[in-house]
């Protein structure tokens, strides 16, 4: 373990999608969902994905935001913030990530959010939107992050598409 293994990178990704999970027009994104997660959960440096129901094909869509079910949240945690980065710009999640603005409304606040919790600490769906709420109010700070704020990653300034919908 490094010397920041007493702490692994928890990351929130909230978007509203286009339409209802069981409209044609997110049809792919649903049906892709098991294995581009079982994806991550496979990658070396992952250690915790916040799970829906386990039925085939609902991902994390169950965690809706509010009483709007066309929001979801994707809540992760990772050893490392170059483990995160291998699997959203290293692998084939990179076609699924070039292709949101297909799936997901253009949101206008910040919906992505990182932060370091302890070893063997799991957030909260409500634990994670409070760090996102801080990074939209206080902009980024050792509470709250993006990627710019991580010196050590790289590859989301190179492969990172335009910003046009959820991250």
């Amino acid at each position: 373990m490094t010397e920041r293994q007493t702490y692994h990178l928890a990351e929130l990704n909230v978007g509203r999608l286009v339409a209802p999970t069981d409209d044609p027009r997110v049809a792919e994104f649903m049906e892709n969902l098991d294995r581009i997660n079982g994806l991550g959960k496979r990658m070396p440096g992952f250690v915790w994905m916040m799970e829906g129901s386990g039925e085939p094909g609902t991902g994390n869509t169950e965690n809706s935001i509010g009483d709007d079910p066309q929001f979801v949240a994707n809540l992760t945690v990772w050893e490392d913030a170059a483990a995160l980065e291998k699997f959203v710009w290293g692998t084939v999640h990179k076609q699924f990530y070039d292709k949101r603005h297909d799936w997901f409304d253009i949101l206008s606040d910040q919906h992505f959010v990182m932060w370091w919790v302890p070893v063997g600490h799991r957030p909260t769906l409500d634990e994670a939107m409070k760090r996102l709420e801080h990074l939209r109010e206080h902009g980024p700070d050792e509470t709250a992050f993006g990627w710019a704020q991580l010196d050590q990653a790289g590859m989301w300034r190179d492969k990172r598409c335009t910003h046009v919908a959820a991250e």
